[in-house]
């Protein structure tokens, strides 16, 4: 066996084979366009991982493991936001110059990032219109559709820190989204102000959540911007789903506080 090395830990020589433009001749701006979208594939792997973590974190009660998880997801999202400014020194009419090469395929096709919107509580079953069956990593959208959120297991950490969480809470329809509720923002503001360290948690929660929406926000202007109000490829709504999600928070209880603080 050779000895490792950096290219071969790393299998630098896969990595570098998997930009492939489809335009012929190759139309400069296109390999920007797929390093930027692998780059973003590999950070929502990233993600993922953290993220499992932090539901393991929260069901042990581990304050300090989640604070650390969060404040590295919380970076990557500040990641993905600046890799937008990258990506618009691409002008409309250079992405128009590939465009139809793309096909039938779509940013709305990422099985990653509705992996992670269904693992942090926001599950649309419209998102699976866009999602064939023989799509690589469909099973594990319809496994995510069907598990405990981030927030399922952050009403177990509360409860670890001596909150009442309502059983029907506890108990919901799994497949559904999470819904702000009254009784944990009750529980939620009790604890930012009885327990400093758990505030931190808190506010971490929180710059992600934000860092989340900016990135959206983002994104959606980025599309605007290259396509206007076209459909995006293969058909997919384009900015109108994107805007669905707009200022949506991932955790409504920690924003419907902000007011009693």
């Amino acid at each position: 066996m050779p000895p490792l090395t950096y290219a071969n830990y790393l299998d630098l020589e896969k990595l570098l084979t998997l930009q492939n433009p489809r335009s012929a001749p190759a139309e400069h701006d296109e390999m920007l366009f797929i390093i930027i979208h692998q780059t973003y594939e590999l950070w929502f792997k990233q993600l993922l991982h953290e993220f499992e973590k932090i539901k393991s974190d929260f069901s042990a009660g581990n304050l300090f493991g989640a604070i650390h998880s969060f404040k590295r997801a919380r970076t990557i999202m500040k990641t993905l936001v600046g890799q937008i400014d990258i990506l618009e020194t691409m002008t409309p009419s250079s992405f128009s110059s590939f465009r139809d090469r793309l096909d039938t395929a779509s940013g709305f096709q990422s099985i990653q990032f509705r992996e992670l919107e269904f693992l942090l509580g926001y599950k649309r079953a419209s998102t699976l219109t866009y999602v064939k069956p023989e799509m690589p990593g469909y099973e594990r959208l319809q496994q995510r559709l069907n598990e405990r959120t981030v927030v399922d297991h952050f009403y177990d950490f509360l409860g670890t820190r001596g909150a009442q969480i309502p059983a029907d809470l506890k108990n919901r329809e799994i497949s559904r989204p999470n819904e702000p509720d009254e009784r944990v923002q009750a529980e939620i503001l009790r604890l930012y102000k009885n327990a400093p360290e758990v505030s931190i948690l808190f506010e971490l929660m929180t710059d992600f959540d934000e860092g989340l929406q900016e990135w959206r926000y983002r994104h959606i202007k980025l599309v605007e911007r290259t396509i206007g109000a076209k459909h995006g490829t293969g058909g997919s709504p384009g900015v109108p789903f994107l805007k669905e999600s707009l200022f949506k928070p991932i955790f409504p209880d920690l924003w419907a506080i902000r007011h009693e603080m």
